[in-house]
């Protein structure tokens, strides 16, 4: 058997729903990101887990906490699963930033691997907090099912760190809605992306949500 990564994006929140920027900020779950939560513990619960970890954000927590709950587990928090941060775009919208940190915006939507927003991170700082969390799960976890917490830039980021795909172009290649499931299975040839973006097991009131 080998070791399967599954990486889970938090439900719903007011952020996820508008598209503000939210890395640092810290809002709870929406009834419907709750719901989620709820549907993947109800959808996955069956599955041998061998740990569970997950950003320390509510968001996050909330997310893991139904699974938990349900399997008598502890989740592992680590701060370098956390979301990127935006610095001063923190709790803006996309409008606000074009207009009042415009350069800012285009270096970083060309090249976020090394052009933050401002007073954030890049994706380069990102991975290199990240990155170790996973290599500690490798190094722990030899096989089994382990779960990963995260937020949707962070995820994006461990998944391109994984595939050998540029930093840069994150969010050019890869997407992970809110509440969305990917998996990535360590085999001889290294880490093997088996499932990306995964929301099937959401009832349909819930699928038909931005998700972004």
């Amino acid at each position: 058997m080998s070791l399967r990564l599954y990486f889970l994006r938090h439900g719903e929140t007011t952020y996820s729903r508008t598209g503000g920027y939210c890395g640092d900020l810290d809002p709870e779950l929406t009834e419907e990101g709750t719901q989620m939560a709820k549907a993947f513990a109800d959808a996955y619960h069956s599955l041998p887990w061998a740990a569970v970890y997950a950003s320390p954000m509510k968001r996050t927590i909330a997310t893991a906490k139904p699974l938990c709950d349900a399997l008598g587990m502890t989740m592992e928090l680590h701060p370098g699963l956390k979301e990127i941060k935006y610095g001063e775009w923190e709790g803006k919208t996309l409008e606000f930033v074009k207009q009042h940190y415009a350069d800012d915006y285009v270096r970083w939507l060309a090249e976020p691997a090394w052009n933050s927003p401002t007073g954030g991170e890049t994706s380069v700082q990102i991975a290199s907090r990240a990155m170790p969390v996973i290599a500690e799960i490798e190094e722990k976890y030899s096989t089994g099912n382990v779960l990963v917490v995260s937020h949707k830039a962070t995820i994006r980021i461990i998944l391109c760190s994984l595939l050998g795909i540029d930093l840069g172009r994150y969010r050019d290649r890869i997407n992970a809605l809110a509440a969305s499931i990917s998996m990535v299975k360590f085999g001889d040839y290294g880490p093997l992306l088996e499932v990306l973006g995964d929301r099937h097991y959401l009832p349909e009131h819930l699928l038909s949500l931005p998700g972004t």
